[in-house]
């Protein structure tokens, strides 16, 4: 079996795959203090709660944004399952023509994300993953990455909103009925909702326009709620990172030393 581990700023999120199959997926939070023990013994117990023994494993692959994080998930690939993770370079592959600058630049995720978007709908593609930061990939026609958008997430700006006034309440982030707030808790969530919502649909717009024309995949815990509102995204993959690490390994493993 395949363990795939996408390392995230504020999650890490994990996945268990028999053949091209995801039996299993765990998310768990990110702390970049916490030790390969505590590691192994969190990934034991998740396994024993789904009823999997750690070694049925039998390779690693990993992506992160968390370098400081990365070493120890190297130790933890060698200490239990017995080998080095194949760990996710935007430099190191060959898999998809990078065309930004630096290409080390290029998150390892956002390469597995281009990866599992290419498998899914093909190319020209574009590629939206809602996660702290919320980042859109653009794919040619031609199946090259050649750039994308950075933007700070929904949760970041409701974190700097309410920071940074003294009387505007914390709210949960939804769809409101409306457009039009009849209160100040509903003006915050629609202006939260709805801006995010109309940035989204904006750049999209602009990206397709510079591409060609694209499909949009969306993958992060906040695309279901995004996409419900927008037009602009065709689909909805919430393992799109982990099913782009499995094409990755598939493709890479043969040429491991």
């Amino acid at each position: 079996m395949l363990l795939v581990i996408d390392i995230g700023n504020t999650n890490i999120v994990m996945g268990l795959f028999h053949g091209t199959n995801l039996e299993h997926s765990w998310r768990i939070s990110t702390r970049r203090n916490r030790t390969v023990d505590e590691y192994a013994s969190l990934c034991d117990h998740l396994f024993r709660m789904a009823g999997v023994r750690m070694d049925r494993v039998e390779d690693v692959a990993v992506c992160s944004v968390v370098p400081p994080l990365n070493d120890c998930f190297k130790a933890l690939s060698l200490r239990y399952v017995g080998r080095e993770p194949l760990m996710v370079d935007p430099v190191g592959q060959s898999l998809l023509p990078i065309r930004y600058r630096p290409e080390s630049d290029v998150g390892a995720d956002r390469v597995a994300n281009s990866l599992a978007t290419l498998d899914l709908v093909g190319a020209p593609a574009i590629a939206v993953d809602f996660g702290t930061a919320t980042t859109f990939d653009a794919i040619s026609d031609r199946g090259e990455y050649v750039g994308g958008v950075i933007a700070a997430g929904i949760g970041i700006s409701a974190e700097a909103l309410f920071s940074r006034t003294a009387k505007l309440p914390r709210i949960e982030i939804a769809r409101p009925g409306k457009v039009v707030g009849t209160s100040t808790s509903g003006s915050i969530q629609s202006g939260l909702y709805h801006g995010y919502v109309g940035l989204v649909e904006g750049i999209l717009k602009r990206m397709k326009e510079e591409l060609g024309g694209a499909r949009v995949v969306a993958t992060g815990g906040l695309a279901p709620l995004i996409a419900g509102a927008s037009e602009g995204i065709d689909l909805i993959e919430e393992n799109l990172t982990l099913y782009g690490l499995r094409i990755y390994h598939e493709r890479m493993s043969g040429r491991r030393s």
